[in-house]
């Protein structure tokens, strides 16, 4: 069983290495979403900037972005929390989501100049009251959240994300959704996922490693 999941691990890094390439080679925006509305515009034009302006911090690329906006709509998520706020690009990817469903996003981050240029993004974006980001060290502070949560992301210390599963997974309502960013680098996290019979999960390669975990009903 572990031989296999380590072939597992190997296999996906690999893929993920292959995507990241070709993701760098080419503009992330150079063939933009369509804006639906002026909220959906307004965020796009924000995302397009902190692109240009490379201000997406160890951020998610433009196709795990895209993804998280459509498994978040896809769900009706009106409660999203996430761990790892970075500048807030993830974050934003979210929104676009939030202003069709009128949900709200919960985000954890750590470093205080990065909270504080994400808190910026957010207000440029037009979605700051969609936001309610929590600084410090979200192992502790993500016990502040309540149930039910409908889409968790982690995007955090990749040491760390058991742990997050652990404290997170109780309050995620059935049918609800757990995503994490360079599961690669998450071997205990992979593996925790895919050996519990309350959860499935399926893997989104074409980005930088997506994992997409269903809470089962």
């Amino acid at each position: 069983m572990r031989k296999a999941m380590k072939r597992t691990i190997v296999i996906m890094g690999a893929l993920v290495a292959v995507a990241m390439a070709a993701f760098a080679q080419q503009s992330p925006f150079s063939n933009p979403p369509l804006a639906k509305t002026p909220a959906e515009k307004k965020i796009l034009a924000e995302l397009v900037r902190m692109a240009k302006d490379n201000e997406t911090y160890l951020s998610v690329p433009r196709e795990d972005g895209e993804a998280l906006w459509v498994l978040t709509e896809a769900v009706n998520a009106k409660q999203v929390a996430e761990i790892g706020t970075s500048t807030g690009f993830s974050g934003l990817w979210f929104c676009m989501a939030l202003t069709a469903t009128g949900g709200h996003l919960t985000t954890f981050e750590i470093n205080h100049q990065r909270a504080t240029e994400a808190m910026q993004h957010f207000k440029e974006a037009g979605v700051a009251d969609r936001v309610t980001l929590i600084e410090g060290d979200a192992h502790q502070n993500v016990l502040k959240l309540k149930a039910p949560i409908d889409v968790v992301f982690i995007d955090a210390d990749k040491g760390g994300y058991s742990d997050y599963l652990k404290k997170v997974l109780p309050l995620v309502r059935p049918g609800g959704l757990i995503l994490a960013h360079n599961i690669e680098m998450a071997p205990d996290y992979v593996h925790a996922v895919t050996t519990n019979p309350d959860l499935q999960t399926i893997f989104y390669m074409q980005g930088a490693g997506l994992s997409v975990t269903l809470k089962k009903r």
